[in-house]
């Protein structure tokens, strides 16, 4: 398996999410358009509850690193967030499972990361390119590291410990470094 690439175009990203509800459902294009804009790790995307949500910040303990996260919400995921809540007051997750529904007695379950690698997969392969669940996190990185040229910065976002790993992550290759050389004249 090929592995997973960062999005670097802005158009290639609203052509996965527009893909992504019409192939697939509105509820897989906004897990897209949110974890764009929270870089959280698919399993700790999928697991929020909406009582996790409080004055417009995102306050989880991450699955894989028992870590804490309190991340802001931009107005973009504010505004996501608050679509899926209007038409699914009921919800406990944000991306509960439809599924729940199919018996009055199921207990809400989240959509499966399963489910998710699936349709993004599928989408991928259709416009050529390596789309999986990491993608989300990846171009959040990459386009945090191409505004501000910080890595430092990125590593905290994701919450990694090395530069060389968050480079990697991100695609930062050695072509991309060279440009930077060649284009910065001072």
């Amino acid at each position: 398996m090929a592995e997973v690439q960062a999005i670097k175009k802005p158009d290639t990203i609203k052509l996965i999410a527009h893909l992504l509800e019409i192939r697939f459902s509105k509820q897989m294009s906004l897990v897209w358009g949110i974890g764009l804009n929270l870089a959280l790790r698919i399993s700790d995307l999928l697991a929020i509850k909406f009582v996790d949500i409080k004055d417009d910040r995102l306050r989880i303990k991450e699955t894989k690193t028992g870590k804490h996260a309190n991340i802001p919400l931009n107005d973009k995921a504010i505004s996501l967030i608050k679509q899926i809540r209007d038409e699914h007051p009921e919800h406990i997750y944000l991306f509960q499972s439809y599924r729940c529904k199919q018996s009055k007695y199921a207990i809400p379950r989240p959509l499966t990361r399963r489910a998710v690698a699936y349709a993004f997969s599928m989408v991928g392969d259709e416009i050529k390119v390596n789309l999986g669940t990491h993608s989300m996190r990846k171009t959040r990185g990459y386009f945090l590291y191409q505004s501000t040229k910080d890595i430092g910065r990125v590593m905290k976002m994701l919450r990694h410990a090395s530069a060389g790993v968050t480079l990697r992550y991100i695609g930062i290759t050695q072509d991309d470094v060279d440009k930077d050389f060649i284009d910065l004249e001072i």
